[in-house]
């Protein structure tokens, strides 16, 4: 529904930030429910008898999935929206986490990765989504960094949640926490996120600047056919070789 003049009058000042810390919340999340099983490899590899084949067999299953992922969950947040998008992606990979204490051996470790790495791949489609959203064209580089600054940081908090976990209760409860944490967010993101044009809380001053940006993006967007277009650009290639390069020496290191 529009937005009227009561909603403007309760509303939250630079709301986009609070949603640009919603995102990078889930970054951290995110990151954090993937490296559990890097930082338990040592202890489950002697528990479960997994020689260092198999290990590379559960982390590339997670990888092949994520990579799938990603462009299905590209896909579907174009036709659903970000709000419900990010919703089922955040419930799947929760879930699968909460289900991992369940596994019992490299097959259904297997199992359970290759799907958690389904569905944890929304993330990055659905926040880059997110900033285009509710972020002026000029603020959008420094909102993309406040959540893609979640992965690191997530990286570095996991090693001392999960290993505390898991010295005290066990591997299982170290896998369970991050979906827990999961569900603990979706409170927050589905209270919290809605469109500009719709959202009760929005100030009209924010509301109004985010729509001139659109207007003005919308008025000098001359694409016709999208995808040719971006593959005739030099900055489109640019990118394509960098991320080429850097991205598998980064997955290297974090997984």
């Amino acid at each position: 529904m529009p937005l009227d003049a009561t909603a403007h009058r309760h509303s939250i000042p630079t709301l986009r930030w609070w949603i640009g810390g919603l995102l990078f919340a889930s970054t951290v999340i995110n990151y954090m429910d993937r490296q559990t099983l890097s930082i338990l490899a040592p202890y489950l590899k002697i528990e479960y008898h997994w020689s260092n084949t198999d290990y590379a067999g559960i982390v590339i299953a997670f990888r092949v999935a994520y990579s799938i992922g990603m462009t299905v969950f590209g896909r579907l947040m174009d036709r659903i929206g970000t709000r419900r998008g990010l919703t089922i992606a955040v419930i799947w990979y929760s879930l699968i986490s909460l289900l991992t204490p369940l596994a019992s051996g490299f097959r259904s470790f297997l199992f359970f990765r290759s799907w958690l790495g389904a569905g944890e791949s929304a993330n990055w489609p659905a926040a880059t989504k997110a900033v285009s959203e509710w972020f002026p064209k000029q603020e959008g580089g420094l909102a993309t960094a406040l959540f893609d600054s979640g992965s690191p940081i997530g990286g570095a908090i996991a090693p001392f949640l999960v290993l505390g976990i898991y010295f005290r209760l066990g591997w299982r409860p170290a896998f369970m926490v991050p979906g827990l944490l999961g569900f603990i967010w979706l409170i927050f993101w589905r209270r919290l996120y809605h469109q500009p044009q719709s959202h009760p809380l929005i100030s009209k001053a924010e509301s109004e600047m985010l729509a001139a940006d659109k207007n003005a993006i919308a008025s000098e967007s001359n694409l016709g056919s999208r995808w040719l277009d971006l593959l005739r650009l030099p900055q489109t290639w640019g990118t394509i070789v960098a991320r080429g390069f850097t991205d598998p020496v980064w997955f290297f290191v974090t997984d």
